[in-house]
């Protein structure tokens, strides 16, 4: 089967510049790479194809070759340099062309582009978590809270260098300072963390006794914490450079506050507004009256039942609630009625109940009704 034209492979025109060579190649290299088709079987050819082709015209004494004779160029007949390489000619081939834009391709998922020089040997230190635990009276007025957090600290022997008596680091001779080293598996160029410097591209020939070489050490810090009004369960508090030193010197993570707000005895939070439960006597209910209730900012509000109240029934006190994390003013307070059934009747408490049941067959317009429908619904059954 006839070679397929290479500007054809790398969909570019024959006049193609080296850069939109490269772009060419590198847009084709991602689409075709086998790891992402491996329901194409002819992926890995078409992947070969492409890196044969981009191997041919990056070069110029081989492009301008190819451009003068195609791919007889490199038959030995032309010419041309003989099997140098812009035929896939074996595993080496491949990997030279591949490893040129290898960086660009696939630096996101290798730790950043490459090219460049060597990796800075400081390192930045992790984000910390830190759960907070408050309560609502905490959530509604805000505070300012002392935590005690264990964390990674920036050693005070070498100051952060990791090295004893503040020396320099040196070039780590396995990976030239890169921090990652190269290497060919098969069809394929695998880059790797360096495993003589773990990455930072420099050792410590004279590591610092007290932290090892890290730059840094294990310390319990106490910090003042800011926790603003309105804060709810789940709300994130980020405190930048808080977080774990760096390593050698390299700047610290963050330290991120996560809150939690307990559940109150009396209060239930929905958002900005507070719900409170209120127990009343049926004879509070039926003759109305007034009733005290706590707010939660500590204070109390006269509620009045209006005469005939149900259970389930509901007042709104207005900005009563709770302030919102970011804006201004309060939600509202809702008071729910629950009328409570008395127990541990005496005997004539039982006496008078019955005698007021008897009085009250029409102060029931809600069990008349129901009890109503339910004899109909009885006598459509027998019908």
């Amino acid at each position: 089967m006839a070679k397929r034209d290479y500007y054809e492979v790398l969909g570019v025109s024959k006049g193609a510049s080296a850069d939109e060579l490269k772009k060419a190649y590198r847009t084709k290299a991602k689409e075709l790479h086998p790891d992402r088709n491996s329901d194409n079987p002819n992926a890995e050819s078409q992947f070969k194809e492409v890196n044969e082709a981009y191997d041919c015209l990056k070069d110029p004494e081989k492009k301008a070759a190819y451009d003068r004779y195609g791919h007889a160029a490199f038959d030995g007949g032309m010419g041309g340099p003989r099997g140098g390489g812009a035929g896939y000619q074996g595993q080496g081939d491949f990997a030279s062309a591949f490893s040129d834009v290898f960086d660009d391709l696939f630096g996101d998922f290798m730790g950043g582009r490459g090219g460049g020089g060597g990796r800075s040997r400081a390192a930045r230190g992790a984000d910390l978590r830190y759960n907070l635990r408050i309560t609502l009276e905490e959530a509604y007025a805000g505070m300012a809270k002392t935590i005690n957090v264990p964390s990674s600290v920036q050693c005070d022997g070498c100051d952060g260098s990791g090295a004893e008596g503040g020396a320099e680091p040196t070039t780590c001779p396995t990976c030239s300072g890169m921090g990652k080293v190269r290497a060919q598996q098969g069809f394929f160029t695998v880059e790797r963390t360096c495993p003589t410097c773990g990455g930072l591209g420099q050792i410590i020939k004279n590591p610092c006794k007290k932290c090892g070489g890290s730059g840094r050490t294990e310390r319990e810090r106490s910090l003042s914490v800011n926790i603003p009004s309105g804060v709810e369960t789940g709300t994130r508090i980020r405190l930048a450079g808080e977080g774990e030193a760096g390593m050698r010197g390299g700047p610290a993570g963050d330290l991120y506050i996560f809150i939690d707000v307990q559940e109150h005895p009396i209060f239930q939070r929905e958002s900005v507004n507070l719900h409170c439960r209120v127990p009343v006597s049926m004879t509070s209910a039926a003759l109305g009256g007034d009733i005290e209730v706590p707010t939660i900012d500590g204070g109390r509000s006269r509620v009045k039942i209006p005469a005939g109240s149900q259970s389930g029934r509901q007042m709104r006190l207005r900005g009563k609630g709770m302030p919102p994390l970011r804006g201004s003013g309060h939600g509202d307070m809702f008071i729910e009625l629950a009328v409570e059934t008395p127990v541990n009747l005496t005997s004539k408490q039982k006496d008078l109940l019955r005698e007021f049941e008897k009085l009250s067959e029409d102060n029931n317009p809600e069990s008349k009704s129901f009890f109503g429908s339910v004899k109909d619904f009885w006598d459509s059954m027998k019908g």
